[in-house]
C-alpha cells in the first residue's frame, strides 16, 4: 500500500500560517509596527495605499539587521527575541514567534532594505510568495524600509473576502493607534494615500492622548494610578459625563502591548455604575506593568488575549483605582445642606431703612362726574368709543336663531344612532400606564406595545426610503457641527450615501468632523449625535455577522432612536394614527428586534377572570 501522508511545502506551509496571522492589511501593520517597535526605532513612519491593498510601507531609523539576519528573519520561527523554553516565561518585547515576516513574505510581493549602523551599506531584499528573488547590497538609511505590496496576490480567495476600503482603512487606522498610543517615547506618521493623517510627537502619554483624539480630550480624562507590590496601573479613564454610546475607546495596555480582556473591562465599568447611561460606555486608557511571569501571553497569533496568574486580585486593585479616581475629581453627586454664603449675607443684612406696608392713596372729595366735565373737547372723541348707528343690522336674524337653538330636537331613529356611534368612537383607543394602547375588537381586548409598535411603522418606512432612493431631511436653521475618532468617521464615510437617504444632510469638515445641515423628518437636534454612535455601535456589532444588512441596521437603528417610548401620553389621533399604520405594516405583530408587538385578550378569558 502506498504511503498517503506527505510533508507539505514551504510555500504551501506559510500560506497556511499566514491565514492565521495575516488576517487583513491591518494584521501585516500591525506585525510591522510592533517588529519596528522592538528594533528600538525612535521614529516609525506608516504608508498605506488603497487600504493596504496595494501598499502597506513600515519606514524605521531602529538597530537595522546585517545581509544573513535580514535573509534569516523571513525563515519561519526565526527570530532574535527569545532563544529558549523559558523565555516564554519573561517577554518584555512585542513578538516572539518569528512567524510574521514569513507569513507576509507568502502571500504578498516583498521589498526589503535594511542596514545597521556600523556598516555603510545595506541589503535589499526582494520575495514573492515565499520565493527569494533578489538580495543585493545597496544604499539606505540606518533602520529598516519594509514595503508590502499587493497583498493577497497569491490567494484571490482572501482578497475578494476583505471588506470595503473604508473598513479596511479603519481596521488600520486602530492598530495603528493601538502601537502608538503606549509608545510615547516614539515619534508615529500615519501617511493615507499621499495624505497625512497622524503625526504624533514624543511626550507624555496625555499629550499622546490630546494628539490622537483632539484638544477637547484634556477636559475629558482624569488620571488613575495605583501600585502594589505586584502590580502598577497607570493612565487615565473619562469623565461619565462624556461617555459615548459606542465602543472603541477602550485600551488596557500589559507592559507596553494592546489586549484585550472582558473581566477587566467589567471592574472599569463597575466603577461607573449610577453615573452614566446603561447604554453608555466609559473611555479609559490604562496601562498594566507587571512581572512578565505573573502572565500568559502565548495563547493566541495575534497575541491580543492574555491570562493572569491572579486575574481576581487585578480586578479588585483595578476597580478601586477606578472609584479612587472618579472620587478624587469630585465627579460623584453631593447634597450641599449648607447655605451659600452670599444668600445668608444677604439674608442677615441689616435693613437701610423702615420698612412699611405699602398704602393706597384715595381722594375722598374725588367725583368722577365733575371730572368729565372738565376733559377737553379733543380729548372726548379720543376716549369715547364710537357707536355705529347702523348697529341693529349687525344681529339681524340672531333672534330667529336663538329660537331654533331652544326648541327640543326631533331626530330620527337612524340619526340618533349615528349621533351614539360617534359618541362611541371618540372612546374607542385608550392608553394603559402610558404604554400599552388598548381598544376593543370582535373577539376581546386588543393590546398594542407603543414603543415597539412604532419602531415596526418607522422601521419599514426607512427600509422603504433606501430602497426608493427616495430623501427626507429637515433643513437646519443653523448647521450642527460633530466630530468622531478616526475610526468612527471612517464608519460614518462609508455610510454616507445611505444616510443622506436617511435624511442626514451632511458634508466633511476638517480630518474627522462633519456638518450637519440637515436632519430625517421628526428628528429633534439633540439626539443627532446620539443617534449617529448608536448607528456606528451596531454597525461595529454587526459587521462580522453572516447576515450582515446595513439596510437593515441603519433603519432599526433609526427606528429604535426616533420612536414613542414608553411613559409619554399620546392622544386619541396619535393612537389611532400608530393603529393604521401598524397595520399597514408587512409584519404587524413583530417588532424590528423580533418581540411581540400585540396580543389579544380573548373574551372567554376576561370572563373566567372576573366571577
Amino acid at each position: 500500500m502506498l504511503s498517503i501522508i506527505k510533508q507539505l511545502p514551504d510555500s504551501v506551509a506559510n500560506q497556511i500560517a499566514a491565514g492565521e496571522v495575516i488576517q487583513r492589511p491591518a494584521s501585516a501593520v500591525k506585525e510591522l509596527l510592533e517588529n519596528a517597535v522592538d528594533a528600538g526605532a525612535g521614529e516609525i513612519n506608516l504608508i498605506i495605499k488603497d487600504a493596504g491593498k496595494t501598499l502597506v510601507q513600515v519606514v524605521d531609523d531602529g538597530c537595522g539587521m546585517t545581509a544573513i539576519d535580514a535573509r534569516m528573519s523571513f525563515e519561519r520561527h526565526a527570530t532574535s527575541k527569545i532563544s529558549k523554553a523559558e523565555d516564554l516565561f519573561a517577554i518584555k518585547t512585542m513578538g516572539f514567534r518569528g512567524e510574521a515576516l514569513a507569513s507576509i513574505a507568502a502571500i504578498a510581493q516583498l521589498e526589503l532594505k535594511t542596514r545597521v549602523h556600523d556598516e555603510e551599506l545595506g541589503t535589499k531584499i526582494v520575495i514573492e510568495g515565499s520565493a527569494l528573488k533578489s538580495q543585493d547590497a545597496c544604499q539606505c538609511d540606518v533602520g529598516s524600509n519594509i514595503m508590502v505590496k499587493n497583498l493577497f496576490f497569491n490567494v484571490p480567495a482572501r482578497r475578494n473576502f476583505l471588506k470595503s476600503n473604508a473598513a479596511e482603512t479603519r481596521h488600520i487606522y486602530e492598530e495603528f493607534i493601538r502601537v502608538a498610543m503606549v509608545n510615547t517615547d516614539i515619534e508615529f506618521s500615519l501617511i493615507n494615500n499621499d495624505k497625512v493623517v497622524y503625526k504624533l510627537e514624543k511626550g507624555s502619554f496625555k499629550f499622546r492622548l490630546v494628539s490622537i483624539y483632539g484638544k477637547l480630550y484634556d477636559q475629558k480624562i482624569i488620571h488613575i494610578e495605583q501600585k502594589t507590590d505586584l502590580v502598577y496601573i497607570s493612565g487615565f479613564i473619562g469623565k461619565p459625563q462624556f461617555a459615548k454610546k459606542t465602543r472603541g475607546e477602550q485600551y488596557f495596555f500589559v507592559n507596553g502591548r494592546y489586549i484585550k480582556h472582558a473581566y477587566l473591562n467589567h471592574a472599569v465599568n463597575n466603577a461607573y455604575s449610577q453615573l452614566m447611561a446603561e447604554d453608555a460606555y466609559p473611555s479609559y486608557f490604562i496601562k498594566i506593568d507587571i512581572d512578565p511571569a505573573d502572565i500568559d501571553i502565548n495563547i493566541h497569533p495575534t497575541k491580543t488575549e492574555v491570562n493572569f496568574k491572579d486575574a481576581r486580585y487585578i480586578y479588585a486593585i483595578l476597580h478601586a483605582a477606578a472609584k479612587q479616581s472618579i472620587g478624587k475629581h469630585t465627579l460623584t453627586p453631593t447634597i450641599d445642606f449648607d447655605v451659600d454664603p452670599s444668600v445668608e449675607a444677604a439674608l442677615n443684612m441689616p435693613p437701610q431703612k423702615e420698612v412699611r406696608q405699602p398704602e393706597v392713596k384715595i381722594n375722598p372729595a374725588y367725583n368722577p362726574f365733575e371730572e368729565e366735565k372738565k376733559k377737553p373737547a379733543h380729548a372726548e372723541g379720543f376716549l369715547k368709543p364710537k357707536v355705529d348707528k347702523n348697529w341693529e343690522e349687525l344681529y339681524a336674524g340672531l333672534k330667529n336663531q336663538i329660537e331654533n337653538d331652544q326648541k327640543p330636537e326631533h331626530h330620527t331613529e337612524g340619526q340618533q344612532k349615528m349621533d351614539i356611534e360617534k359618541k362611541m368612537s371618540v372612546g374607542k383607543f385608550f392608553q394603559l400606564h402610558n404604554k400599552y394602547i388598548a381598544t376593543s375588537v370582535r373577539s376581546g381586548l386588543m393590546l398594542i406595545n407603543q414603543q415597539r409598535a412604532h419602531e415596526r411603522i418607522l422601521y419599514e418606512q426607512y427600509l422603504n426610503q433606501i430602497s426608493n432612493q427616495t430623501k427626507a431631511s429637515q433643513q437646519q436653521l443653523f448647521p450642527i457641527n460633530i466630530s468622531f475618532s478616526h475610526s468612527d468617521a471612517q464608519i460614518i464615510k462609508d455610510l454616507s450615501k445611505d444616510l443622506k437617504l436617511l435624511g442626514f444632510d451632511m458634508e466633511e469638515f476638517g480630518q474627522n468632523g462633519f456638518v450637519l445641515n440637515g436632519l430625517p423628518v421628526g428628528m429633534n437636534e439633540s439626539i443627532s449625535k446620539n443617534t449617529l454612535e448608536n448607528i456606528i455601535e451596531n454597525y461595529k456589532k454587526e459587521s462580522t455577522s453572516l447576515s450582515f444588512d446595513k439596510n437593515i441596521i441603519l433603519a432599526r437603528t433609526m427606528a429604535s432612536n426616533l420612536s414613542i417610548k414608553a411613559g409619554v401620553r399620546l392622544g386619541q389621533e396619535e393612537m389611532e394614527d400608530i393603529f393604521d399604520k401598524l397595520f399597514a405594516c408587512a409584519i404587524p405583530e413583530k417588532s424590528p428586534g423580533g418581540k411581540g408587538v400585540l396580543t389579544i385578550l380573548q373574551l372567554e378569558d376576561i370572563d373566567k377572570l372576573i366571577k
